[in-house]
């Protein structure tokens, strides 16, 4: 690349032509090219800036090869599905605030970023601005002691449109997102301050709002908590001008911003802080020489041509704009601000880029049966039990079956049924359930009763919008009651139609086999599918009361001799992260689940040949954990359960490594030479 970065413009909108106005000035880049979905419109804002090129469709520009960098300013909606769209194309990016419509897009878009190779930055200018530098550098010499209160508003009156995208309920309107982000990007930022770091996540969020006719807000307040008891009052609105100010309270004095957004869109804007100790007042000012967005065009450059992917604080970094997104989630949730495009009934029909959803014909995903199971099954099992959310959940689900996952466990009393409530409807918005294999918990403790299945299943048959589960596993077992009734119960929802094929999970081999018995016996279709945990740490103590492990000798060996009828679906298959170096080692016991479930001298020596073999073999340490349970001499399709998309990412190497017998045996200690 040479010192100067070609810029493609996509959308011709107000603030487009402010950053381009501003590009001008800027010592690492020049604008090439423009985007409109109206060519006639990206002629006339080309003409205006002195751009070469002019497309008629954003999809134009993306594809010009001499465009390195893309400006990104479409409305709210559309900035997850173009980010993710120029990042594909190789283009590093910087999108207009806020980065998505809320922290599962932006995990989509950093994850595209990260996969890509390339640049990525929420345009929060003003951290940009020397000024911003400025003060960072104040709370963190404790010009005014700790912080302990922090005041941030940022209002304006737009004069009601219910067409305009302020507005608009479907565009992502209200202050909040529109220009309360500012106020919690501050917080968050002199916070963090206080403490030595880039920036801190609120422990506590609460607020209250006006929502408007539309269903936005348009005018709010946010009370927040930051560690180091720091708490901070956010005001923003769309209705109505505010004073615009920040102020800083500490122990020894305050700090006021009487300009902290410099967002003047024409000329520069020289900083001012006003440092009041005592009876003594200081106002500093600081010089700058061009605007905050061409402060933000040279910020984003300088990192592009140093090969960076990501600009340096105060500028807002991927970890930076998850937790400001994170934030303006909270500050909605808790004033009722749910925007129409995020619901279930009125949630888009393609995915995040805006295309159908397809399985990606060069995944790595291995596949195999179920014995009764008529449909090829994932070896690896997306587990359900952590979505909150249906964007969530969508975001999640539509990357694992692109990825060629096609199978989903899930239990009735997770989330107290959200998490069946979730998935079924992903399956139905997506049209997949045929394709889709759903594994069905129930009758966990205390109501394990066969009686209790009549209650559980046609309920979360209901909430999965299906009329049946592949595959139905009995949560715990209870050895008080005899296994003929669990084996006849559920045979009678089988020839109901509701259950194709049966299991159990923390069931002993000994209740296994009594319950095969009493079904060959009395002509009732056997249980196929054992559900403990297994994974190359072995369990010291049970994670929740009434799990069993299948990992000791005993158990592997009676795995073994049934391969043929009976596969095992172990949860907790990567030891919740045993294997992840820097997580566990005997010196951190500050998780003391971890400390309790997993930590012996036996499992840290598991730990330390797994990380030496991951070194032979150039992967991961924890794909190597995953691999020892995919290659066992038994059937296997592990559970995992990520909560990011990079999760699931560095999951999936496990299934292209191969582990011999020698190397399965070496892992678990039960060969001295590898």
């Amino acid at each position: 690349m040479s010192n100067t970065i070609n810029w493609g413009i996509l959308s011709t909108g107000a603030i487009a032509s402010c950053f381009a106005r501003n590009l001008a000035a800027s010592k690492t880049g020049k604008l090439l090219a423009v985007s409109s979905r109206e060519k006639a419109k990206a002629d006339k804002f080309a003409a205006e800036f002195k751009a070469s090129r002019s497309y008629g469709s954003y999809e134009e520009l993306l594809a010009d090869k001499e465009v390195q960098a893309v400006y990104i300013s479409p409305p709210h909606p559309l900035h997850a599905e173009w980010t993710i769209k120029a990042l594909e194309a190789k283009k590093h990016v910087l999108v207009e605030k806020p980065i998505g419509l809320n922290q599962y897009q932006a995990m989509a878009m950093i994850e595209a970023a990260r996969v890509n190779g390339m640049m990525l930055m929420e345009a929060f200018m003003y951290r940009c601005h020397p000024q911003t530098a400025k003060l960072v550098e104040l709370v963190r010499d404790k010009a005014i002691g700790e912080v302990r209160m922090i005041r941030a508003s940022f209002g304006w009156h737009g004069g009601f449109n219910a067409t305009s995208r302020i507005y608009n309920n479907d565009m992502g309107g209200g202050g909040i997102m529109d220009v309360g982000c500012y106020c919690a990007s501050i917080a968050r930022l002199v916070a963090g301050a206080n403490l030595g770091k880039a920036f801190a996540e609120p422990t506590h969020v609460s607020g209250t709002a006006h929502l408007g006719e539309t269903g936005v807000d348009e005018w709010a307040i946010a009370s927040l908590k930051f560690p180091g008891d720091v708490v901070a009052q956010l005001s923003t609105s769309v209705s109505m001008n505010q004073e615009n100010v920040v102020t800083l309270y500490g122990s020894a004095g305050k700090i006021v911003l009487p300009n902290p957004w410099v967002a003047n869109r024409e000329k520069a804007e020289n900083g001012k802080i006003i440092v009041t100790k005592g009876k003594e007042t200081e106002e500093i000012d600081i010089p700058a020489t061009v605007t905050s967005f061409t402060y933000e065009a040279d910020v984003f450059g300088n990192a592009v041509l140093a090969g960076k992917q990501e600009a340096p604080s105060p500028a807002m970094t991927w970890d930076d704009s998850m937790g400001n997104i994170r934030t303006l989630d909270r500050w909605r949730e808790a004033v009722g601000l749910t925007f129409n495009i995020e619901k279930p009934e009125t949630f888009a029909k393609t995915t995040i880029r805006n295309v159908p959803l397809k399985r990606n014909t060069q995944t790595n995903m291995k596949y195999g049966r179920i014995p009764g199971i008529d449909k090829q099954m994932s070896r690896l099992v997306m587990g359900c039990d952590n979505q909150q959310t249906f964007p969530q959940a969508t975001v999640i689900f539509d990357d694992w079956y692109e990825k060629g996952g096609n199978a989903f466990d899930t239990s009735f009393i997770y989330g107290g049924g959200r998490q069946e409530q979730l998935l079924g409807a992903w399956m139905e918005h997506r049209g997949v359930r045929d394709e889709c294999v759903t594994i069905v918990k129930g009758l966990h403790t205390p109501d394990t009763y066969p009686a209790r299945l009549a209650h559980e299943l046609p309920k979360s048959l209901e909430r999965l919008r299906t009329t049946y589960t592949d595959l139905y596993v009995m949560h715990r077992d209870n050895p008080k009651v005899p296994v003929g009734e669990f084996v006849s119960v559920i045979n009678d929802h089988i020839k109901a139609g509701r259950v194709k094929v049966w299991g159990g999970s923390n069931w002993t081999p000994e209740r296994f086999e009594e319950a095969v018995t009493y079904a060959k016996k009395n002509g009732l279709q056997a249980p196929v599918a054992v559900s403990n945990n297994f994974s190359l740490a072995r369990m010291l103590n049970p994670i929740w009361d009434g799990c069993i492990a299948s990992s000791d000798d005993r158990y592997q060996a009676w795995h073994t001799a049934h391969k043929n009828d009976i596969v095992l679906l172990p949860w907790s298959s990567q030891a919740r992260g045993f294997f992840v170096p820097g997580l566990a080692s005997p010196d951190k016991t500050a998780d003391k689940e971890m400390t309790r479930t997993w930590y012996s001298e036996g499992n840290f020596e598991r730990q330390k040949r797994a990380f030496t073999l991951a070194e032979k073999k150039k992967v991961a340490p924890i794909n190597i954990a995953l691999a020892y349970v995919l290659c066992q001499p038994f059937p296997t399709f592990p559970l995992i359960g990520p909560r990011q998309l990079s999760e699931t990412r560095t999951s999936l190497p496990a299934l292209d490594i191969q582990l011999t017998e020698n190397e399965l045996k070496w892992l678990d200690l039960q060969s001295d030479k590898l």
